[in-house]
Order: C-alpha cells, then sequence, then structure tokens
C-alpha cells in the first residue's frame, strides 16, 4: 500500500491540475523573484532568455516577479510598474513563453513604505505609519509617511488598473504579494502597522486593506481568472506575523475568494533568512552593495538582522499543512523542496503545486529532469550566494554551476 501511495503520488507530481479553469500541465511553478533583468523598469531579451531557459525546461507556469503596480510602488527604479509604456514588451515575452508551452503568472507588489527608489513622485514613500525606510537611508530617504485614508484608496485602485492591464498584455494568472514585508504586509503585520483608526489594531482592522485589494483585483479580472496570494506565515521577528497568524489569514483570504495560497515565511525588511535557510546571505550583499552607507549599516545590523537558519528539505511543511487543513483553496507550497522525494511528499500531503526558487537557478531543466531521474536531487547546494547577486549587472544568477 505504502508504494501504491508513493507511486501515485509521483504520478500526480508530473500530471496536469487546474486552477480556477487554467490548467497547468505539472504541478511546478517558478516562484516570483526580482531577477533584475528590467533596466529602467523595461523587460527586454535578458528577461525573456531567463524564463525562456525554464520554459524549455519544462515549468508549468513562471512568475515574473514583482510587477510593482504604480511608479510610487517600486523598490528601486529598474523594476517594473505596470503601464502602457511596457505594453509591446511584456506582450512579447509573454506570447513567446506561450509558444514554448509555458503559462505566465505576474506577481503584484507594492513597496509600501520599504523603497530606494528615485523616481518617487514624492518626498518619502508611503506605508501604513511613520517609521524608518531601512531601504532608502543611502537614497536620503531615511523615513517613510503614514497614509492616509485617500492614500489608501488610491492604492486600491492602483492594484485594479495594473490587474487590468496586465490581463490584457496575455498574463494567465496574477499572484497577489500579501507577504515578505512588503506593502500589504506592512498593514498586515503589527509589527508595522501602529495605526488606530480602522486599517489599524486587531487582525480584522489589519486585513482590511489587503481583502479590499483582493475584491478589487477579483473585479477587475472576473470570477474565472486564477488569483494567487503568497503570504509570510511568519515573519521571525518579536512582535510581527507568526505561525498561528498565517491560519487565521488564510481562512480570510479563501473566504474572500482567493484560488491558490502559497506558503512562504520570511521578510526583506526584516528577517530574510528565515525564507532561505542555508548560506548566509549576509558576506555576499556586503560584497555586491554598491553604497558605502549601506554597508556599513549592514555591518552593523547583521548578526541581529541576518540569523543563521541551517537547511533541511520542505522546511515550512508542518506550518503549511495546518493552512492546508484549515482552506479550501488551492495550496503552493515553497520552501526547501530540491528533490523528487520532496515533490513526491508535498504532492502525498496534499499540496496541489509546488513553486521553486533557487534549484531552477541551478538546474533550469529541473522539471524535465526530475520526472526521468527516480532519485532525482538538485546540484543547489542553498548556499544563497545567488540573493545577492540580485544587485549584479547580469541579474540573478547562481554562482556555482
Amino acid at each position: 500500500m505504502t508504494k501504491q501511495i508513493a507511486s501515485d503520488a509521483a504520478a500526480s507530481c508530473f500530471s496536469a491540475a487546474n486552477i480556477n479553469g487554467l490548467t497547468l500541465k505539472n504541478r511546478f511553478i517558478k516562484a516570483g523573484t526580482f531577477e533584475n533583468m528590467t533596466p529602467n523598469g523595461v523587460p527586454g531579451d535578458r528577461l525573456q532568455r531567463f524564463h525562456g531557459e525554464l520554459a524549455d525546461g519544462g515549468i508549468a507556469m513562471t512568475t515574473l516577479g514583482y510587477c510593482a503596480v504604480e511608479n510610487d510602488g517600486r523598490l528601486n527604479e529598474n523594476m517594473m510598474y505596470m503601464h502602457e509604456g511596457i505594453r509591446v514588451q511584456l506582450s512579447s515575452l509573454i506570447a513567446d513563453l506561450h509558444q514554448r508551452d509555458t503559462l505566465v503568472s505576474g506577481q503584484m507588489g507594492h513597496s509600501g513604505g520599504f523603497s530606494k527608489n528615485r523616481q518617487l513622485s514624492r518626498r518619502r514613500p508611503l506605508g501604513p505609519s511613520f517609521g524608518v525606510n531601512g531601504l532608502g537611508i543611502a537614497q536620503g530617504m531615511f523615513f517613510c509617511d503614514a497614509m492616509s485614508l485617500s492614500d489608501i484608496d488610491a492604492m486600491v485602485s492602483s492594484y485594479a488598473r495594473a490587474a487590468i492591464f496586465m490581463k490584457s498584455v496575455g498574463f494567465d494568472a496574477l499572484e497577489i504579494h500579501f507577504g515578505h514585508g512588503y506593502g500589504l504586509c506592512q498593514f498586515m503585520s503589527p509589527k508595522t502597522n501602529k495605526r488606530k483608526d480602522e486599517y489599524g489594531g486587531s487582525l480584522e482592522n489589519r486585513m482590511r486593506l489587503p481583502l479590499r485589494v483582493l475584491a478589487a483585483v477579483r473585479e477587475a479580472v472576473g470570477k474565472d481568472f486564477p488569483l494567487l496570494g503568497k503570504i509570510s506565515m511568519t515573519e521571525g521577528v518579536r512582535g510581527g506575523l507568526h505561525y498561528d497568524d498565517a491560519v487565521e489569514i488564510s481562512k480570510l483570504l479563501d473566504q474572500a475568494g482567493i484560488d491558490g495560497i502559497i506558503t512562504s515565511g520570511g521578510t526583506s525588511t526584516m528577517n530574510p533568512m528565515i525564507m532561505f535557510r542555508g548560506g548566509n546571505i549576509l558576506p555576499g550583499m556586503l560584497k555586491t552593495e554598491p553604497s558605502r552607507i549601506m554597508r556599513m549599516i549592514l555591518r552593523a545590523a547583521g548578526k541581529s538582522m541576518f540569523k543563521d537558519y541551517p537547511y533541511k528539505e520542505l522546511y515550512f511543511l508542518e506550518q503549511a499543512k495546518r493552512i492546508r487543513e484549515a482552506v479550501s483553496c488551492k495550496m503552493i507550497y515553497v520552501g526547501g523542496a530540491s528533490t523528487r522525494a520532496s515533490f513526491d511528499q508535498l504532492m502525498a500531503a496534499g499540496f496541489d503545486f509546488i513553486q521553486l526558487g533557487r534549484s531552477l537557478l541551478s538546474d533550469p531543466d529541473l522539471p524535465n529532469r526530475a520526472q526521468t531521474e527516480k532519485g532525482f536531487v538538485s546540484r543547489c547546494t542553498h548556499c544563497n550566494e545567488c540573493v545577492s547577486t540580485i544587485e549584479s549587472p547580469q541579474g540573478i544568477h547562481c554562482t556555482q554551476f
């Protein structure tokens, strides 16, 4: 019986599956990451080659990471934001991936009060509350201001406009980024949301903006278009979001009509290592960070911000299972899945899809190889040196292979 279950799990991993009417040829999805291949915010040949290689390697759906919903939602000026000026380039990229039998999801993001974008339309970025803008210190943007109620309304409208645009250029699905310390997560987290109005305080209030965004995006794309949501199951800091919160957050998203939840963790702003595990990213960041001021800050904050978490396979599995049991929408696992045995285990545990990140940098043909090699193990060593290449002129890449 055990052998039969394992066999069925393996078969399902490479079988087609549906999410709100969209059929994926297998269960593998490229995780959304900023590749630093959109100079001045324009997608071009490098980004197309990067995702094209993944398409040729058998990925069912790739994700264009961090598609900012407006200019002021970018972390920096080399990130894309959704506007008519890049329609031709985006449409061409997506059409090419479709010809390679790969679907394309767009990750909708907003930086909130965490930005070093020198093309901001205002003096400071906006978050839920006044606070320190750690990313912008080297650019002289030391603080973020609190959003007014009209600013919140404007953000919701930006998501709706971006969703309409993204559907029109050919995206097959959209992924709303609710995690990793970015704009919506800043409202969700009691660590960063100190508001005293209807958008702060209780979890219900802190979820008010994220749920408004989900409703606006749903109205913009229609009921038959797949919407995914990425959450941080824990921020890994005192006073932040934790695993129990994630279960309740997932229930609210599920009740509001999300089609799939991606169970990530950590924050880019306070504790990034909890999402990566393995080699510490601090040495690589010190090596590649161009700003002397930021290097000084990184050295000073290094031990407290960049904690050591040993790598182990499926490090989010047990907590992700709690959410699997609490919701009825599709579940997309991410976090330490790099072997055929792990893929089979996830399918047997009831997860619908698997998002992959670092292992696709070392093995862009991972889905094809894992299907034919029963003992497949990714070459990824989890050194995490790839993380620091986000500032590299050639864009993010594996430094080992």
